[in-house]
């Protein structure tokens, strides 16, 4: 970084760690004890594909060993969903750390987004801790239905889990991620 971006405030990015996720194992027990929510059994990896067969390739190598499965959203991003049974969590994390490396060691690591665990509570409110990849940070999203956020929810799960996860501090990076797999 030279003195222009210091001067002009650009940051050098940060790298993105993925050993980071498994702090989710223990952001998991964390809200278990100090809040109601739950670990779904669900969480997701994000990214932009692109053409060709060795892409193509590395997915179906990530459907056959790991059982994830494949979807497209709106704004034509691809998600590896991974399902577990609620309590294995560490299995959980460990799959979607899986699918990033391998995605990372392959070269495709500038087209990761993000990963996500999903919790519920008992009266059904969804939250996702999310990984952002180009960042090495998480935030929590609490989707609510129309497209909103329970924003207090939000902002109450980032305090639980501050000792546990690595925490975006920008604000303005905490990225609606409405209709993921897992969430």
């Amino acid at each position: 970084m030279g003195l222009l971006d210091v001067l002009l405030g650009r940051s050098k990015p940060v790298k993105p760690d993925l050993d980071q996720l498994f702090g989710l194992t223990s952001a998991a027990i964390t809200l278990e004890a100090a809040s109601e929510m739950r670990p779904t059994g669900l969480g997701s990896v994000c990214f932009a594909a692109v053409e060709g067969g060795a892409f193509a390739e590395i997915q179906q190598d990530l459907h056959t060993l790991l059982g994830v499965e494949s979807s497209q959203d709106s704004y034509g991003y691809t998600w590896l969903l991974s399902r577990h049974r609620p309590s294995e969590v560490t299995d959980l994390v460990t799959d979607l750390h899986a699918v990033n490396s391998s995605l990372e060691e392959h070269g495709f690591g500038p087209q990761l987004l993000c990963s996500l665990v999903g919790f519920k509570d008992p009266e059904g409110r969804s939250l996702a801790l999310v990984y952002l990849y180009k960042r090495g940070s998480f935030y929590p999203f609490a989707p609510l239905p129309g497209e909103k956020r329970d924003s207090a929810l939000e902002l109450q799960i980032n305090a639980l889990v501050a000792n546990d996860l690595r925490q975006e501090k920008d604000l303005s990076r905490w990225f609606p991620v409405w209709g993921a797999p897992g969430l």
